[in-house]
């Protein structure tokens, strides 16, 4: 089994556009890893290749050591929304839905979500709210076993105390060897249970740092994210 993700030289266009240039990334087990950038650096473009949904790319990516875009899939989970679900559909039949799919889904697990979550099995989509939603989104996507979880802006609808909640719990979802990969605007927040963070900028990734070491700088996360874009200005 390999790393949870490697990618290598990785080019993606769209409608003749670069959105990502000769890209490499390597995350090991166990990480819980900030993806940051400016809006429109490639950030939900880089998740979705990853996940298989967006295609047509050049170079190689890997997700615990398999390149097949069916592989990959089987291996991790991304809160990529509920597209595809009438809003008439009850949670209940959601569920249903991944258990079919995802052979890797814990009911079990997702029933303890729901529950932290205060979400009902029975509320139809068409009754929730965006945060209740996202809610559900993050609850789906813990309830898979996998070697990846990418989380791309989960908590943008959820209301600051919830947001606080969910972030706390999030080390206690994954499996001890499992990674996530977490794109997010609050980066204050996240940043105590961060490992690593990856900033893109320029379609590419120009740099990736443990956050270990930039406290040892005695700069905070968030600090050495604005600094560091200060910098670029700056030279």
């Amino acid at each position: 089994m390999g790393n949870p993700l490697e990618i290598t030289d990785l080019v993606y266009k769209k409608n003749q556009k670069k959105i990502i240039t000769d890209l490499n990334l390597t995350l090991k087990p166990g990480k819980i890893v900030a993806l940051l950038g400016e809006n429109g650096a490639g950030k939900t473009t880089l998740m979705r290749i990853i996940s298989g949904v967006a295609k047509n790319y050049r170079g190689t990516v890997k997700v615990a050591g398999f390149a097949k875009e069916a592989d990959r899939k089987a291996h991790l989970s991304f809160t990529d929304g509920l597209t595809g679900f009438a809003n008439s559909t009850k949670i209940n039949d959601i569920v249903k839905f991944y258990q079919i799919l995802y052979h890797d889904f814990s009911l079990k697990q997702f029933e303890q979500l729901r529950k932290f979550m205060n979400l009902d099995s029975d509320m139809r989509l068409s009754e929730m709210s965006k945060g209740m939603k996202e809610k559900l989104v993050i609850a789906l996507t813990f309830s898979r076993k996998t070697d990846l979880y990418l989380l791309d802006e989960p908590f943008s609808g959820i209301d600051a105390m919830a947001r606080k909640k969910i972030i706390k719990s999030i080390i206690l979802w994954k499996q001890e060897k499992s990674t996530i990969l977490v794109s997010d605007h609050f980066v204050n927040e996240i940043a105590a249970v961060l490992d690593e963070v990856v900033i893109i900028k320029n379609k590419t990734v120009c740099m990736h740092k443990s956050t270990e070491a930039i406290r040892a700088d005695n700069q905070s996360v968030e600090e050495f994210y604005e600094s560091f874009y200060q910098r670029e200005e700056d030279e």
